[in-house]
């Protein structure tokens, strides 16, 4: 924001003359974003600016701590290097300091943490080699992509750890890649079919996932304004003359979709994640969410922390979904900030365009699976949930929504839903989080059965 007055995360704070690199208190994520250098991508920030705010890292470079950590050094090698090369900037002591951030990440690499981290490491590995036209990190850079992008990309173009927010992050860094080397002849040009190939399948799984208004479910951990946005995504991708011409069939990915009519609702009847990396995955098991009229109306809690705290550990819990508990426990159990231990395993029983059922163990050892219907009934959609014993399904809405209970009835401005085989029902407020470390009251519904539970939507 100029004057080294920063704000990341909805939270903003001013450093006066010197800026502290290791600053965390405003959170550990807050103190991540301000070394990463994703503010050098603004087009307000001057050249001038930049420059300072990267001669001042340099100064501090040999004391770093935060900023040394390959995740945050990945990205800030990407930023340096946009911005070096984009405003044709040769110094030779950021250049030597770029260069020697590149080694030492050469010597960290994270494959102790796998996943997103990884293919940071090798974007960035990537970047460098083009900069410095350095061999060494243009063999180590591919040794990387092509494995873990073959892995992480799934079969029908999502992103294997199911957040759509990092998905779009993933994405962007493909089209950059690509862009990088289309546009290059160093090394023969030889990752362009391969990241061209991958980058179709995540524009072509995007189109698919997001709503009519162009945002992405905020499924897993995901928030507005981390990430650029569907549109950006699909524009940069058409400038770059990719496209993904065919209708991508939501599968590997977890995720089903019934589109009709007044109704858009996503479900998710996946894994929580992938079996070694399950970082940003929550225990939201059948969860949907539910648009109706082209407005969000039926939400997830969202994600408004990474911290390891109780609102962490509730944002993560099955509670703050739209599924169903049994005794007040998760569905599988999450832990920590990023972690899971056991895990609901689920298995699709019926996979139709306008009816999916599926199955989870997750509430095995309370001596219940979960068995969860949706399917189009005309025009109206239809939930049916079962267990063995008591359950209580969660039902959460967008802080707009003014919602009347009436019996077994909630009814809203254009819609109700029958709630058939409750047992009993009470209203109370949570909090619904768009975006990091933004919190919004909103109502929400217990719904107490026995067994069996139809939710129908008109």
């Amino acid at each position: 924001m100029g004057n080294n007055t920063f704000n990341f995360l909805n939270l903003q704070k001013s450093f006066g003359e010197k800026v502290d690199w290791e600053c965390v208190e405003l959170g550990r994520l807050w103190g991540y974003n301000l070394n990463y250098f994703e503010f050098l991508n603004q087009e307000v920030i001057s050249v001038e600016e930049g420059m300072r705010l990267i001669r001042d890292f340099i100064q501090h470079f040999p004391k770093a701590n935060m900023g040394v950590e390959p995740y945050p050094l990945s990205l800030r090698s990407v930023n340096w290097i946009r911005f070096l090369s984009s405003h044709n900037i040769e110094e030779v002591d950021i250049d030597s300091t770029l260069y020697t951030q590149l080694n030492l990440l050469l010597g960290k690499l994270e494959y102790h943490l796998l996943g997103n981290h990884l293919l940071e490491n090798g974007f960035a590995l990537l970047f460098g080699a083009y900069y410095f036209n350095d061999s060494a990190f243009y063999k180590k850079a591919k040794s990387i992509l092509v494995p873990e992008l073959r892995e992480q990309v799934l079969g029908d173009g999502g992103h294997f750890e199911r957040s759509p927010m990092y998905h779009c992050i993933m994405l962007y860094r493909v089209l950059d890649c690509y862009n990088l080397v289309h546009n290059n002849t160093l090394f023969g040009r030889e990752l362009e079919v391969f990241l061209r190939e991958k980058a179709e399948a995540m524009l072509g799984w995007l189109r698919e996932i997001i709503y009519r208004d162009g945002k992405i479910p905020l499924l897993n951990d995901a928030a507005f304004g981390i990430a650029p946005v569907a549109k950006d995504l699909m524009e940069y991708g058409q400038r770059l003359d990719i496209t993904c011409c065919k209708k991508v069939k939501l599968k590997e990915s977890g995720y089903r979709k019934l589109q009709f009519g007044k109704f858009e609702l996503l479900m998710d009847v996946g894994e929580v994640g992938p079996d070694y990396q399950p970082g940003h995955a929550h225990a939201d098991t059948f969860s949907f969410e539910l648009y109706i009229n082209g407005r969000s109306v039926i939400v997830d809690t969202g994600t408004s922390t990474y911290e390891v705290n109780d609102t962490r550990f509730y944002e993560r819990s099955t509670a703050a979904h739209n599924t169903v508990v049994v005794s007040g426990q998760n569905s599988s159990q999450v832990w920590a900030g990023h972690r899971v231990a056991r895990r609901a395993r689920v298995r699709v029983i019926c996979d139709e365009e306008e009816r999916v059922v599926a199955q989870h163990d997750g509430y095995k050892r309370l001596g219940t699976l979960h068995t969860r219907g949706v399917e189009k009934i005309e025009e109206n959609i239809r939930i049916v949930d079962e267990i063995d014993g008591e359950g209580c399904a969660y039902l959460h809405f967008m802080p707009e929504e003014k919602i009347i209970l009436n019996g077994n009835i909630l009814t809203g401005s254009d819609f109700c839903i029958e709630l058939n085989g409750m047992r009993t029902i009470e209203s109370f407020s949570s909090w619904y989080a768009s975006e990091f470390n933004k919190r919004v009251e909103r109502q929400s519904f217990r719904i107490f059965f026995d067994r069996r539970l139809e939710t129908i939507i008109k």
